[in-house]
C-alpha cells in the first residue's frame, strides 16, 4: 500500500505550482477546471512517482496556519544529502523565505531543516 497523493488548498494555484516546481524538481501536468464549480487543480510529480495535488476553489475560507495546530502539519522532501538539505535551505531563504528551524540533526537521527513554504505552509528539507 503506498499514498497515491496528498492534496492542498491553496489561494494562488500558480505561484503554488511555481514554488513546488522550482524548488522541488515537480513536474505539473496541465490545469484541471470544472467551469460548473470553479474548481481547479494540478498534479505535481515528484521523482520517486509521489504527486501532490494543489486545489483552488471560490469558496475556500483563510484560516491561521499556527506549527502546533492539529491536522496535517507540514509536508516533507528527502533531497538525499546533508549537502542538498543545506544548499536548497540557503536558496529558499535568500528568495526570501522564512527557516523555522535548521538545518540540524533532529533528536530521530534526521539531518532536516523546516521553512514556511507558499501560502505560510510548512516545508521540511531532509536528507533521508
Amino acid at each position: 500500500m503506498k499514498i497515491e497523493h496528498i492534496a492542498l488548498y491553496v489561494n494562488d494555484l500558480e505561484a503554488a505550482k511555481n514554488f513546488f516546481v522550482t524548488y522541488f524538481e515537480g513536474k505539473a501536468n496541465k490545469e484541471y477546471h470544472n467551469v460548473k464549480t470553479g474548481f481547479r487543480s494540478y498534479f505535481i510529480s515528484f521523482g520517486d512517482g509521489t504527486r501532490l495535488e494543489i486545489m483552488n476553489k471560490p469558496e475556500m475560507v483563510e484560516a491561521p496556519k499556527s506549527q502546533s495546530r492539529t491536522g496535517y502539519a507540514h509536508i516533507a522532501f528527502s533531497v538525499d544529502s546533508r549537502e542538498r538539505v543545506d544548499a536548497l535551505t540557503q536558496r529558499l531563504q535568500q528568495d526570501g523565505y522564512r527557516i523555522v528551524s535548521g538545518p540540524r540533526v533532529t533528536g530521530d537521527g534526521y539531518y532536516e531543516s523546516c521553512v514556511i513554504g507558499v501560502e505560510e505552509n510548512f516545508i521540511e528539507i531532509t536528507d533521508g
